[in-house]
C-alpha cells in the first residue's frame, strides 16, 4: 500500500468526536454546573476535544475549564468515559475527570466565559436529574458511583452502564 493509497484509506473511516469535562465538587458533594448560553439545560465545564491539533482528552478537559471558569487545573483520574451514538451526527466518545473537591477561595475565583455561559452553579447530587440532559445526567451519577466505591472508570454506552 502506497502512502497516498493509505492516505485515502484513512480519510475514509468513519468519524468520530471526542469531548471531555472535569466533575468538580464542594465540600457538601454539590456539583458544579454551568450554564450554556447555546441550549437548554446544564451542563459540566468541559466540551469538544481539539484532537486535529493533538490535544488529548486530559489535556482538552483542562482546556476547556480554564476557558469556560477561568480554573487551570490538571484533571484527576478518568471516572468515566461514554460512547454516544449520534443521531444525525457522528459518534461522540465523552470523558469525564475527576476535578476534587473545591475550596471556597477557587469557588470565589471563577469567571464565567461570557461567550459560551450564562452562570454556574453548584447542584445537590439529587437534584442532578433535574438540570442536566439525561444522558449527562447518567454519566454524572456513574462518576459519583465511581467515587463512592473507589471502583476503576466507568464504562458507558449512551449513558448507560457496559455489561461484559
Amino acid at each position: 500500500m502506497t502512502t497516498s493509497d493509505y492516505a485515502t484509506y484513512i480519510a475514509g473511516l468513519p468519524r468520530v468526536l471526542a469531548g471531555a469535562a472535569t466533575l468538580f465538587r464542594d465540600g457538601r458533594g454539590r456539583v458544579l454546573l454551568v450554564e450554556p448560553n447555546y441550549r437548554e439545560g446544564w451542563a459540566l465545564p468541559g466540551g469538544t476535544v481539539e484532537s486535529d491539533e493533538g490535544e488529548t482528552p486530559r489535556q482538552g478537559a483542562r482546556r476547556e475549564t480554564a476557558e469556560e471558569i477561568g480554573l487551570d487545573l490538571a484533571p484527576g483520574r478518568l471516572l468515566a468515559v461514554d460512547w454516544v451514538r449520534g443521531v444525525g451526527r457522528p459518534p461522540i466518545v465523552a470523558y469525564l475527570y475527576d476535578g476534587g473537591v473545591l475550596a471556597q477561595e477557587q469557588f470565589d475565583a471563577i469567571r464565567i466565559q461570557d461567550d459560551e455561559l450564562l452562570s454556574w452553579r453548584l447542584v445537590d447530587r439529587a437534584d442532578l436529574a433535574t438540570y442536566l440532559p439525561d444522558r449527562l445526567a447518567q454519566r454524572v451519577g456513574a462518576a459519583l458511583e465511581v467515587l463512592d466505591s473507589g471502583a476503576g472508570a466507568a464504562e458507558l454506552e449512551d449513558g448507560a452502564p457496559v455489561t461484559g
